[in-house]
This record gives structure tokens, C-alpha cells and sequence, in this order.
């Protein structure tokens, strides 16, 4: 009875009910929202008014935050009318320009951020970028992905924050839009004795927030920090302690495991190769003929015991042996 006052039938209700909230709606992130909904409740009637709401809010908002927050469910939206057939066009469009608007904005507004104002923006850009790449456009796409190498590069005044350099770098270097040379020179660069510690810090909680895995895979990059974390001066220490444990503390115990055991036995040094038995402890350079002999037990049960050497000529085991 409450809905009532929106129309007579269910239909009618919802269209007015949605309408109204398109006027109403405080911010963009709320407009771009409520046109999902309308789209995931059938509501292609109520679309024009959300469409118009929302087109004139993008429109006026400048702040690159409230753009980026708005652009994934606008995406989304984009995504979702296909599969049902609805129009798509006009969403297409808006999605399109407040792309290009957070493109233009956002170096800008990453410069000179503080750690907080660095962790908020963090969120925008990946928010971004998975909102630009499920878009599809070619066009958005190749300006959001330049957007993000000049992001990675700027340790000059007016400096993007480390925690933003390492996560665009990481992004492009997850993306295929960067090689993994690179990727290490600009490990380097921000990790290099002149960098204020922490900014380094910051860097390196952008780079390998997720999970750790590329850590555990590219021994040249877990060299770097290694080497990094090694030369930080005492005084500093303390100061990127508190960065460092958040950033490894959100690794699964298998995966800090494993980087300590890397660790451990020796991180290969950036453009220092290293043989593997040098890395490996139980490697050696040559074969040992004794312990190679220790798994003839095990192999003559797994073949079958035949004949005094362990084959049915009596040979497997000298085979083994001199293999």
C-alpha cells in the first residue's frame, strides 16, 4: 500500500519509483548504479529519465574520484543491456566520455597525493581499469593504458605517490603492456639508494600486493627488494616496518613460505646470471654417483625386483648409475 503512491500497477510503480530516484540522486556513483538496477529489473522504460539524470551529472562532476567510482557499474550496464537486447548506445557514450574524463584528470590529481590521499586514489585506478578493459574499446583502452605508463614513470616533481607508480606498473605488467625488463627498471629505479624509503615502501606494497605470487615466479624482481630491504639505513627502518608487515602479511602462509625459502638460499642479482645447482641446496655441478645410487631401492619396487641388478638382464642398476 506504501508503493501505491507511485502508480496503480507493478510496472508503473517502478518506472516512477526510478525516475524519482534518478532525481533525486546525490551522486553520480548513485545515478550509474541505479541504471544498472533498471537494466537488471527490466525497467527500459524508466531508462530516458535515468539516462538524462546521469548524462548531466557526468556532465557537471569534476572529481576524477567520482568519475572513476561511477564507471564500473556504468560498464556494467553497457555489458548487461547487450545480452538483453536493450539499446545500448546512449550508456556506450557516457561510459566512453567519463573514461576519456578520467583519463585527462587523473595524472594531475595523483600528484603531490599523501599516503592517504594515495590509498583512496589506489582504489579509483583499479576501479578504472577493470571497468575500461571489460569495456572492449580499443580506443579507451589504448589512451587508459598510456594514462597508466605515465603514472608509472613519474618520480619527478610534481611526483606521483610510490603506492600509485607500483600498482600502474603492475597493472601493465599483468596486462601484457609491459615486459618484464622493464618492469625491473622501474623496480630499480624506485628502489635505488636515492628514493626516500618510504616511497619505496610504497612502491613496493603497489607491485606485490596480490597474493605474492610474482615474487615466488620472478626471481629477478624478489632480488631487488631483497637487495632493496638489505641496504635500507637502520634509522629508516623503522619507519617502513609498519608498510613492509601489511604488505606481506596479506600473503597466504604457503606463499611467504616459499619467498623466505627463496630468500634463504640466495636470490639470483639483477643481471647476474646463476646456475641452478648455485641456487638449489642438493645440487651440484657435476653428478654424484652415490646419490643418484640411493633411489635404485625405490625404482627396483617400482619396476619390479629381476634379477640381482634390479632388470631382467641384471644391468638397470648400472644404467641408472651411469645415467
Amino acid at each position: 500500500s506504501e508503493a501505491g503512491v507511485w502508480g496503480t500497477t507493478v510496472a508503473a510503480a517502478a518506472r516512477a519509483r526510478a525516475e524519482a530516484l534518478a532525481r533525486e540522486a546525490a551522486s553520480l556513483a548513485e545515478t550509474t548504479e541505479l541504471a544498472e538496477r533498471c537494466l537488471l529489473a527490466g525497467l527500459g522504460e524508466a531508462l530516458p529519465e535515468v539516462m538524462r539524470a546521469l548524462a548531466d551529472r557526468a556532465a557537471l562532476d569534476a572529481d576524477v574520484g567520482h568519475l572513476a567510482r561511477a564507471l564500473p557499474a556504468l560498464v556494467r550496464s553497457v555489458r548487461y543491456g547487450d545480452v538483453r537486447g536493450t539499446d545500448a548506445a546512449a550508456l556506450r557514450e557516457v561510459a566512453e566520455g567519463i573514461a576519456e574524463r578520467v583519463c585527462v584528470g587523473l595524472p594531475p590529481a595523483c600528484a603531490g597525493l599523501g599516503s592517504a590521499g594515495a590509498a583512496e586514489m589506489r582504489g579509483h585506478v583499479e576501479a578504472a581499469h577493470r571497468a575500461v578493459v571489460l569495456l572492449g574499446r580499443e580506443e579507451p583502452l589504448a589512451r587508459w593504458r598510456s594514462v597508466l605508463r605515465t603514472l608509472a614513470g613519474r618520480d619527478r616533481p610534481p611526483a606521483v605517490p610510490g603506492l600509485l607508480r607500483g600498482r600502474c606498473t603492475r597493472l601493465l605488467l599483468d596486462d601484457g603492456r609491459l615486459p618484464e625488463d622493464e618492469a625491473a627498471r622501474l623496480m630499480g629505479l624506485a628502489l635505488s639508494p636515492g628514493a626516500p624509503p618510504e616511497d619505496a615502501a610504497g612502491w613496493i606494497e603497489g607491485f606485490v600486493a596480490d597474493g605474492g605470487m610474482l615474487l615466488v615466479h620472478d626471481e629477478r624482481l624478489l632480488a631487488l627488494v631483497d637487495g632493496w630491504l638489505a641496504g635500507i639505513p637502520r634509522e629508516a627502518f623503522t619507519a617502513v616496518l609498519p608498510l613492509l608487515r601489511r604488505t606481506f602479511a596479506s600473503y597466504g602462509p604457503a606463499v611467504r613460505r616459499t619467498v623466505g625459502e627463496l630468500v634463504r638460499r640466495g636470490t639470483r642479482a639483477p643481471g647476474g646470471p646463476v646456475a641452478a645447482w648455485e641456487a638449489v641446496p642438493g645440487f651440484g655441478e657435476e653428478p654424484d654417483p652415490e646419490r643418484a645410487d640411493a633411489v635404485l631401492p625405490t625404482l627396483r619396487l617400482l619396476l619390479g625386483e629381476r634379477g640381482a641388478g634390479g632388470g631382467r638382464d641384471g644391468t638397470a642398476g648400472e644404467r641408472v648409475t651411469a645415467r
